[in-house]
């Protein structure tokens, strides 16, 4: 019998993920169409003018785990894709006179850590080798699809080929990797520096959209998953795309509609269509019904499975892991307009120098970290908040207009629920010239700079763009939450517990980050599946 639906695959969400996993369908044969709630494609990794004149990237904000496969894949290059490394990785101001700089190369971030401790200079080298080792484990098992716990023979082929992944590393690997996915960043940078600042510069990556202290068990593995990624093949390293995050879902929505895929912005889906057969398409508000042989959701799972979905098709015990998979970042995010470059007292001078192109970071240990949680926690947010600012107009001219600048700050801790009744739309503004005063105490001259802002608290996030409790990676990423637990034990492999339905957002393997790996993945088994007739009607082109 034809196959009397009009497309094959509805992707809901229009994020990376989403036009990731669109490409791949495509590219197998099978017609696509992708629906989007906003009037931008791209989800958070979009570019925007956000005051008169100045434009940059409104939530994600930097480029480094966007996996190389990808890239070339897509063809996002062929499309006008182009990312520039940061000359240095980070830049701490952490006194009046004294700061501390990452990333240049070896020898002069040695040459750095001398000025606080020759010991910890010379255990640099051992500790980089410590990340490429576990860190190339990791970038393996990113790209492979996890077992389902308790599943048939294509979950244990999937256990022996992780299991072949890891029978391959040395002893000394495997007892590093199992560190980083069960400790503290906290204590695995206690072991390994003697120098607050240093173990800061390194221990931030543990706490990026991660509402934790650095000391809490598992920041480990969170510290691991942020350097795995390369820019222009130089591995760990952190870029810009020139034209900011949208000029990457822009080349992914080029390529999608070269290989075919139908893209509706300002298309929001009400529910997902679901009889005895299982996903049949989606209903939009306005009751129409859009009928595909498999519905891929790039959503947060708590979106997908308690308003998207009838209750009545999930198990009870399904439905009470979905009420508590944690969704918490405590970022607050901001773009300001700035009529000059800050200047650092630590390192003044006129005009553009490295550090302005570094990721600049005011958190000058890792106790400072901790009591920013701890702050929060408390009070909703941070009394002295961590922030890491990026001007990425030194990079990209395109962002501001000749002389002026624009500028990244994104912000923890800020807690997604307020203390005594306080909602976000009552302190936001508040909070932001907070942070505004914490980045001024290093640059006088910032305050004065600022022109314009666009502020985006915990609340924002979760409204504009779909992330639950304002976490930008669509679930914490803990070890109750990854590998075969994500989002669900039972469910890792992509497949949701209805039948043609699918998840390629980041609430999949491997979680967040702009990296396109889940809707890589996501592709891969709804291809299969495809080839093996296990999806709505009879089995058609390519696939």
């Amino acid at each position: 019998m034809p196959n009397s639906k009009p497309y094959d695959a509805i992707i809901v969400g229009g994020g990376h993920n989403g036009l990731t996993c669109a490409c791949y369908l495509a590219g197998a044969g099978l017609k696509v169409r992708v629906l989007e709630r906003r009037a931008v494609i791209g989800g958070a990794a979009i570019t925007e003018e956000f005051f008169p004149g100045f434009r940059n990237s409104a939530a994600a904000y930097t480029v480094s785990l966007l996996h190389p496969k990808v890239l070339r894949e897509l063809r996002l290059a062929e499309h006008g894709l182009r990312i520039v490394e940061r000359p240095i990785a980070n830049f701490l101001p952490l006194s009046e006179r004294e700061h501390l700089k990452v990333g240049a190369s070896l020898a002069a971030t040695q040459a750095e850590f001398r000025r606080f401790s020759v010991r910890d200079a010379e255990r640099l080298p051992a500790y980089y080798e410590l990340l490429e080792r576990s860190g190339g484990a990791l970038r393996e098992l990113m790209l492979q699809t996890p077992p389902n716990v308790g599943g048939g023979a294509r979950d244990l082929f999937a256990a022996l080929r992780a299991g072949n992944c890891l029978r391959h590393l040395d002893m000394r690997t495997r007892r590093d990797l199992l560190d980083f996915l069960t400790k503290s960043a906290g204590d695995l940078l206690d072991g390994w520096f003697e120098t607050p600042a240093i173990k800061a510069a390194f221990g931030f990556d543990a706490i990026v959209g991660n509402y934790a202290t650095p000391y809490a068990p598992g920041t480990g593995y969170v510290l691991l998953h942020h350097v795995v990624g390369e820019v222009n093949g130089k591995r760990g390293a952190w870029g810009h795309a020139v034209g900011g995050m949208g000029a990457i879902t822009q080349a992914m929505a080029g390529e999608a509609e070269r290989r075919g895929v139908e893209i509706t912005t300002e298309s929001e889906v009400a529910r997902i269509v679901v009889d005895e057969r299982g996903a049949q398409g989606v209903q939009l508000p306005d009751g129409r019904v859009m009928e595909a042989r498999c519905v891929v959701a790039n959503v947060n799972p708590k979106l997908l499975f308690q308003k998207l979905l009838d209750p009545a098709v999930l198990d009870a015990d399904f439905q009470e892991r979905i009420r508590a998979y944690k969704c918490a970042s405590a970022t607050f995010r901001m773009n300001v307009a700035l009529a000059e470059l800050p200047e650092f007292t630590c390192l003044p001078g006129a005009g553009v120098h490295e550090h302005h192109q570094a990721g600049i970071i005011i958190a000058p240990s890792l106790a400072y970290m901790e009591q920013a949680y701890f702050d929060a926690r408390t009070y909703g947010c941070s009394r002295a908040p961590i922030v890491e600012m990026l001007v990425p107009s030194t990079l990209d001219e395109t962002l501001a207009p000749p002389g002026r600048h624009v500028a990244s700050l994104f912000c923890q801790h800020f807690s997604r629920d307020l203390p005594g009744n306080l909602q976000w739309d009552q302190v936001r503004e508040e909070a932001a010239d907070f942070v505004i005063d914490t980045v001024t105490k290093y640059a006088p001259n910032f305050k004065g700079a600022v022109i314009g802002r666009k502020i985006l608290s915990p609340r924002d996030l979760e409204r504009d763009f779909g992330l639950v409790g304002g976490d930008i990676f669509h679930g914490a990423l803990t070890l109750d939450q990854l590998w075969s637990a994500r989002p669900v034990l039972g469910h890792a492999n992509y497949r949701a517990p209805v039948r043609a339905l699918y998840m390629c957002g980041a609430g999949a393997h491997p979680g967040g980050g702009v990296s396109g790996i889940p809707g890589h993945n996501a592709a891969r088994e709804i291809i299969r599946d495809f080839r093996w007739g296990r999806v709505n009607g009879k089995r058609r082109g390519k696939a």
